[in-house]
């Protein structure tokens, strides 16, 4: 594997990340699982990739997310914002909003059409990221700063749209062996000074989740797969906080049976550095992000048993159709290339099928929304959940 070298503070700052985790396996019996792993690498405090300084998005980070392609994504689910807010009450929540280029750009959109929100929350755990996406706000819609506030912990109750864009798969996953003496649990631990992989039978509520795989998708050893059960609960816990509102999850993943297919059977991990993407976790700890694909079927169930209702679920491609993605693309003039050329080409990866448009999915979840969301009038995939 050939990566770009970081500097000598990046080499300082994973290695002491490197020592946190290893003490903590040293402090644990020598094994810890990777959930655990993920957590610490991604949202050790000040020390994880999240929750450190490192450059995260954008050209000069390690990958590229929707809103910083173009503008033109956050002004087109302005559409299905406006309509949500209008059906519960004038308030976001966006929780991981990244750069704030998808709050900057979903401010400016809803003032355009009359429709701001009372109050925009940020829910972030990285101090670095709040400082960039106030300083993004302030820069793109300095006169909208006002209405936005950050948030340490999820509100104990709330009506209006929960927003997040790439959040799920950064949740901490179990690592999962189907093996012909039983179901285990992949973790770290440490040998000749170097993280490695150790498997231990799988045991609670982790096994409970594995056998019910094992017979739905008809799971056979030799399968290795992941389980995210740190998802499916933080859905589950909207369900007793949304009063009248919604969920609105973009993200990638695959209805659970395409999830588990038996071809899929090295799971879905993967990692992140300087737009390089591997399949190595232990590389680099905290200068790389982690990543684990969702199992939107497992999302569907949990906010259902929470009691919110099963509002939509789509490919981002049909999502920003019906939201009204050539509409906003046409208030550029297509003769002035130089405007209107790299939107439209920003706009192709949105949907196009071998970019984001089928791999990234969006959902919606809710309680007291009766009207068909406008973002769901087409291409409904509900039946492949």
């Amino acid at each position: 594997m050939s990566l770009p070298t970081p500097d000598a503070d990046g080499l300082a700052y994973s290695a002491a990340l490197t020592r946190r985790i290893a003490d903590e396996i040293d402090a644990t019996g020598g094994w810890i699982g990777f959930d655990r792993f993920m957590e610490l690498a991604l949202y050790a405090p000040g020390m994880g990739y999240y929750s450190g300084g490192a450059r995260k998005f954008g050209a000069a980070g390690d990958f590229v997310t929707a809103p910083e392609l173009s503008s033109t994504f956050g002004q087109t689910i302005g559409t299905q914002v406006a309509q949500l807010l209008a059906l519960s009450a004038p308030n976001v929540i966006e929780v991981g909003a990244g750069s704030g280029r998808l709050a900057a750009d979903l401010l400016l959109e809803l003032e355009r059409r009359s429709a701001l929100p009372r109050s925009y929350g940020i829910l972030d755990l990285s101090g670095e990221l709040r400082a960039r996406q106030r300083e993004t706000i302030a820069e793109r819609a300095p006169h909208l700063l006002d209405r936005v506030s950050w948030l340490d912990r999820l509100p104990q109750h709330f009506d209006g749209l929960v927003l997040a864009n790439e959040l799920l798969d950064a949740m901490p996953v179990h690592l999962v062996a189907w093996r012909s003496e039983g179901i285990c649990e992949r973790g770290v631990c440490i040998e000749q000074g170097q993280f490695a992989w150790r498997d231990r039978p799988a045991s609670g509520h982790l096994l409970e989740r594995a056998q019910a795989l094992t017979e739905e998708c008809s799971l056979l050893p030799g399968y290795l797969s992941e389980i995210c059960l740190a998802a499916p609960a933080w859905v589950a816990a909207w369900g007793n906080i949304i009063g009248r509102g919604a969920l609105l999850l973009i993200d990638y993943g695959f209805p659970r049976r395409e999830y588990y297919h038996a071809q899929r059977d090295a799971g879905t991990l993967m990692c992140h550095y300087r737009h390089h993407a591997h399949g190595e976790p232990f590389y680099l700890p905290g200068l790389q992000d982690i990543t684990a694909h969702v199992d939107f079927t497992a999302i569907v169930e949990a906010g259902c048993e929470a009691g919110l209702d099963f509002l939509g679920y789509t490919t981002q491609s049909s999502f920003l159709l019906n939201c009204g993605l050539p509409e906003v693309l046409g208030r550029t003039p297509a003769e002035d290339s130089a405007r209107y050329l790299p939107l439209a080409n920003a706009a192709q990866k949105l949907i196009s099928p071998a970019e984001m448009g089928e791999l990234f999915k969006v959902i919606a979840l809710g309680r007291g929304i009766t009207e068909t969301l406008i973002g769901f009038v087409q291409g409904d995939r509900s039946e492949t959940l």
